[in-house]
Parts: structure tokens; C-alpha cells; sequence
């Protein structure tokens, strides 16, 4: 069985914005692994523990950056991920979630597209918790996403926990599927030394646009992106607020009110 988990390099401190392009300027802070997506890698261990049964398991590490991101990889590897796939090229840079989407469904279609996908709920740089259900849609699969617990996987399907606006709900299904991992899910494992020096000797499989679609470059990075950043600034505060203050049955009333009216609009 196959198993993919889609990873991201993020700042690990404050990387400044380009003012011309609203780009994230990712040299101006050192990269880590997203804190999201570690929860996903530990959730793929579980699903490869869970279906080990069936036969052989394949845990594929995918992420898409510059060559600086091969240090994601590595430690996606010493984690027990077995293989490893690095999608950079100049090409892809700038890329939205369109872009983003796009890229990786390109390389997992041409790899083989895994009977499991995990990714992690979002980034902390992009922050939009869109790319998983737009990958999927790409490969027509199922996603689940705000995944906050698991119950079991096994060859025969899962059970995952989803959190909804409404409060929790258990989701049961079959594979082909993805999964958007809260941080809540897990308990995210730490690697050992010796999976760390291990996972240094492991080939890290490198792709660029001519691997995928060369043909068609104006559908990839900045130039496939619809969605452009056309200014950045700073908001003025101009005035503050006040605080209401009334009497606390006043206040009581108010805040039924306001519960009444959320209540009546979620059952329209």
C-alpha cells in the first residue's frame, strides 16, 4: 500500500513580505518543517502500522520548495517516512494554491498516487487550509479535513474523528482518501539519533517543471497563480471602540439574543 504525506517548508522566525511582488521573501528567515504537517507524518505512521498487515507499505514524503527543503525531507525520513520527493525549479515559485494544487497532483499522478494521503490542516505562513481539499480534487479523491482524532486505520478503510462547526463527527470510508490533520489528532514522536543519521544516507528524488509538464510552464508558479497580492500595509487606527457597559441583566439579555440569532442561522 501506498501512503503519501505532503509537507511544507515555513519560516521559523519573521520572514519579511516584498513589497513589489507580495511574496514571502523565504531567504530572510531559516526554514523548519510546518508544525501541521508533523502531526500528518506521525498520522501516516499510524495508518502504515495499521495496514502493515495487508503487505508492504510505501511512506512517501513530498514537499515542494527550494533545494533548502531537502532538510524537511530528512526529517520527514528519520520520522519512518521510506521514500523522499522534492519538487523545485524557478518555475514554481510564487505559486498560490491553484499553483500549489496543481504541482503536486502533476508529480503524484506521475509517481503513482498513494491509497492514502495525509497532509497537514494548514501552514503557518499561508495559513489558508485550502491546498489539501484542492489537491484532492485534482486526484478525485475524498478529503477529510480538520481531522482532530483517529480511531483505527486498516486495509479495509478507517475511522477518523472530524471537527465541524456543529461539534465532532465520525467519519468512516474506503481508500482512495486524504486527510487534512489538525494538531489535535496526535502526539507528534520525535526522532531518534539513530533514525536522524539514517535518514542522511536515504536519495532524495529531485523533480523540476521539465519532469512534469515543461510544455505547459505558464500553468505553474507565479505566472499559474490567479490569485496576485497587490498591496501590503500597515492598518491605522484612527479610534478606539468603547466598551459597553450596562447592567448585568442587560448584558445577559443581550448575549441570548445574540445565541438565539446564531441558533436560527444554523438551522437555515
Amino acid at each position: 500500500m501506498k501512503i503519501g504525506v505532503c509537507i511544507k517548508q515555513v519560516p521559523a522566525g519573521t520572514a519579511r513580505m516584498d513589497d513589489k511582488t507580495g511574496l514571502l521573501v523565504r531567504s530572510s528567515a531559516e526554514g523548519t518543517l510546518n508544525p501541521y504537517d508533523l502531526c500528518a507524518i506521525t498520522a501516516a505512521l499510524q495508518a502504515a502500522a495499521g495496514v502493515a498487515e495487508a503487505g508492504e507499505v510505501e511512506i512517501l514524503a513530498i514537499t515542494m520548495g527550494p533545494r533548502s527543503a531537502e532538510r524537511t525531507l530528512r526529517e520527514a525520513l528519520s520520522l519512518g517516512a521510506t521514500n523522499a520527493l522534492l519538487l523545485s525549479d524557478p518555475a514554481f515559485s510564487g505559486a498560490d494554491v491553484t499553483a500549489t494544487s496543481r504541482t503536486l497532483a502533476e508529480a503524484l499522478r506521475k509517481y503513482g498516487v498513494p491509497d492514502m494521503l495525509f497532509c497537514g490542516q494548514q501552514t503557518t505562513d499561508g495559513d489558508t487550509a485550502q491546498v489539501p481539499f484542492a489537491l484532492a480534487a485534482r486526484l478525485s479523491v475524498p478529503a477529510i479535513g480538520w481531522v482532530k482524532g483517529i480511531e483505527y486505520f486498516r486495509a479495509d478503510g478507517y475511522s477518523v474523528l472530524q471537527e465541524l462547526s456543529t461539534g465532532a463527527v465520525q467519519v468512516r470510508g474506503g481508500y482512495p482518501a486524504l486527510f487534512a490533520i489538525g494538531r489535535e489528532a496526535v502526539q507528534p514522536r520525535a526522532p531518534n539519533l539513530s533514525r536522524k543519521l539514517a535518514a542522511q544516507r536515504i536519495p532524495i528524488t529531485v523533480w523540476g517543471l521539465a519532469d512534469l509538464s515543461p510544455s505547459r510552464a505558464q500553468d505553474y508558479g507565479l505566472t499559474g497563480s490567479p490569485t496576485r497580492v497587490k498591496a501590503l500595509y500597515t492598518p491605522i487606527q484612527t479610534a478606539k471602540t468603547p466598551p459597553l457597559r450596562v447592567p448585568a441583566a442587560t448584558a445577559a439579555s443581550l448575549i441570548r439574543e445574540a445565541l438565539d440569532q446564531q441558533a436560527s442561522l444554523s438551522q437555515t
